[in-house]
């Protein structure tokens, strides 16, 4: 038996700036391109597991998981 058969449908609860910072990450993009406070936000999203960090060469860039 698989976990998600016990578990049901479960959600990640997010804030209303959490989901409007989230809506803005649909390709990548460089992490310091944000204002400091999304890229406060996008850490708290990577920490949740909806957001992932990408490195490329000396950048860093931020993308949404496929399932938020």
């Amino acid at each position: 038996m698989k976990i998600n058969d016990l578990i049901g449908e479960f959600t990640i609860a997010m804030s209303n700036e959490e989901a409007r910072v989230l809506k803005k990450l649909d390709n990548p993009l460089p992490l310091h391109s944000f204002p400091e406070r999304e890229q406060f936000v996008i850490e708290g999203l990577i920490r949740k597991a909806l957001v992932s960090k990408i490195r490329n060469n000396e950048m860093t860039l931020v993308v949404a998981n496929e399932d938020f």
